[in-house]
């Protein structure tokens, strides 16, 4: 069973890739949860074979999405609930976890069907650490973004469409207004030529130097979500699952180890130079051009030679 995401009328990435991934089990039957007036686009949801109509209002509103997706497990009783593991993701899994005693494996890149089971690989702390699982069935797996191939899910079709009867509940959330995001100063989807910078940077004051090294590219300069987070630049230079979807000409990321949520937004770039001290880390397995050397040394005798 695939819990459904959306935003604007339209389905998010993550609905299809955790179609591709449910379909990829082979567990025969497949069925998506929709709310509010998604059900009316059930017909780009072919990789399920049954669609359920939850209701609710098409406005997210956590105790309402996860009471209707607690109510789908107790009608039709799943051998495996995959959830995003987005924002969104984390309201729904844990309370319906719990509701039905359920065991949870979170930030899971991939899931394996077994003998009354699961095999479920979970990426934590960006991507450092990597943690395999072992669950009974049922359970609910909580996947990353950009962890499966959303193409593989985005199949039309016609899936039968069942109501989902939900008691009214009162509930103590009111959906008020979204606020959507700023526009930036730069419109990175359009850049041809991206210098990104993760963690690896270490402070503020040195992003100057990746600044400098992307002006003489005539390139623009990116991120990864760390930091934003931590406030260093604006959301609208963050390339991801959480920020924009780039596919420029070259892509430099610098000190970026690589998270699935990162690659995601980035993986479809014509040639992606990484550099990196660290030899495991996952962004040298989309990169087309490696190096495992100090950030510093390596923008310092670029910046040398360009100028």
């Amino acid at each position: 069973m695939v819990v459904c995401e959306h935003l604007s009328d339209e389905f998010a990435d993550i609905t299809f890739e955790l179609l591709a991934l449910a379909n990829s089990l082979g567990a025969g039957d497949v069925s998506a949860i929709t709310f509010g007036s998604m059900v009316g686009k059930a017909g780009e949801l072919g990789g399920a074979t049954c669609v359920i109509d939850a209701g609710c209002e098409d406005e997210y509103n956590p105790e309402s999405y996860a009471a209707a997706v607690s109510a789908a497990v107790d009608a039709h009783s799943p051998d495996l609930l995959l959830v995003g593991s987005t924002s969104m993701g984390m309201d729904i899994a844990a309370p319906v976890a719990a509701a039905h005693g359920l065991p949870l494996v979170a930030y899971c890149t991939t899931v394996e069907a077994t003998n009354g089971g699961f095999a479920c690989s979970s990426s934590l702390y960006g991507g450092k650490l990597g943690v395999s699982s072992q669950v009974s069935s049922p359970a609910v797996a909580m996947v990353l973004p950009g962890s499966c191939d959303g193409d593989a899910g985005r199949v039309a079709g016609s899936p039968a469409v069942n109501e989902l009867a939900i008691p009214e509940s009162a509930g103590k959330v009111r959906f008020s207004r979204l606020i959507e995001p700023e526009a930036g100063d730069v419109d990175i989807t359009q850049s041809g030529v991206l210098v990104a910078i993760g963690r690896g940077i270490g402070s503020k004051d040195d992003i100057e130097l990746a600044a400098e090294l992307a002006e003489l590219l005539d390139a623009d300069l990116a991120c990864s979500r760390p930091i934003v987070d931590a406030g260093w630049m604006e959301k609208s230079r963050q390339v991801g699952k959480s920020g924009f979807k780039v596919k420029p000409r070259v892509y430099i990321a610098l000190g970026i180890s690589g998270a699935p949520e990162h690659i995601e937004g980035m993986k479809d770039s014509a040639t992606i130079i990484a550099i990196n001290s660290d030899e495991d880390a996952p962004i040298f397995d989309v990169a087309h051009y490696g190096l495992t050397e100090d950030l510093f040394d390596v923008c310092e005798e670029l910046v040398e030679e360009l100028e």
